[in-house]
């Protein structure tokens, strides 16, 4: 049957999936959403021809969370496979961490009276053809970051938020709360969530229970388009020990453990295995295991 969903439809599927536990209160405001936004965003990785700028790391306890550089790494992956130019863009102490395996770039921290110009540099000169942000803090009110507990880390924050605003190329973003880039899109709608939202827009917000898992919702569309399964060799477990090796912690908890927002790897595991049979790209008979 799966190989019978147009597009549209698996991307309607895949975007109420991505929902579906309704952790945060995402399911809430992508009721406010026009539906295809997966589809959108995926199309807009497909066709970059070349250099796509992946900006992930929210800072918790001066190290960084779980929670986006995952689905980042997934994504960097599955992007090389198709022939194109990832860029992870990321501060400290991610980008120390990432930079030896990683085409990374790296992001200085509290620069907020730079970073406008910083970014139009930067976007001039690394040239991208589409750039995402996953799980990144987006401006508040104030020109202030704030966590979860709404508390300011300005401090520890890199500044993300124009290389989104003044790319001159498509750009998608993704987030599972409200206080992250993107979510500008929907903040009429934030008063309902207790968060200081983020007012910081994009030009297609992807919403997910976990941040990465929206990941792996964009990379079944760009597996269908290749007809390569690229979903089939993400081990979460496998990059969660990666990033756990370089001081990583729950954004949740705030505890170095391979979770993810307080949830077992194997949810992740899961929901991919349940994205290769909705996109088609797995046989229906195949071991998921």
């Amino acid at each position: 049957m799966s190989h019978q969903l147009s597009d549209v439809q698996l991307s309607q599927a895949i975007e109420i999936m991505m929902v579906e536990q309704n952790l945060r209160g995402m399911q809430n405001l992508y009721a406010h959403q026009q539906t295809g936004t997966y589809l959108r965003a995926a199309k807009s990785l497909f066709d970059a021809k070349n250099t796509i700028l992946i900006g992930t790391g929210f800072a918790v306890k001066q190290t960084f969370e779980t929670d986006g550089p995952v689905g980042a790494i997934a994504l960097y992956n599955a992007l090389q496979a198709l022939g194109k130019n990832p860029i992870l863009v990321c501060g400290n102490p991610l980008y120390s961490a990432l930079n030896n395996d990683f085409n990374c770039f790296e992001l200085p921290l509290n620069n907020f009276t730079e970073a406008l110009s910083f970014s139009q540099a930067a976007l001039a000169n690394l040239k991208p053809d589409c750039v995402l942000s996953i799980e990144r803090p987006g401006l508040c009110h104030g020109n202030k970051y704030y966590n979860m507990r709404g508390i300011d880390i300005s401090a520890d924050c890199g500044c993300f938020d124009f290389f989104i605003t003044q790319a001159p190329c498509p750009t998608v973003a993704i987030g599972d709360g409200g206080n992250e880039i993107g979510m500008g899109n929907l903040s009429q709608y934030m008063t309902e969530l207790n968060i200081m939202p983020s007012l910081t827009c994009c030009d297609e917000l992807l919403l997910a229970d976990v941040s990465n898992w929206a990941a792996y919702g964009i990379i079944a569309l760009l597996s269908r388009w290749s007809g390569q399964d690229l979903l089939k060799n993400i081990d979460t477990l496998a990059i969660l020990q990666y990033l756990s090796e370089r001081g990583s912690v729950d954004g949740v908890t705030h505890k170095n453990e391979l979770t993810e927002d307080g949830l077992h790897a194997i949810h992740g595991q899961q929901l991919i295995a349940r994205l290769r049979l909705l996109s088609g790209v797995a046989n229906q008979n195949e071991d998921l295991q």
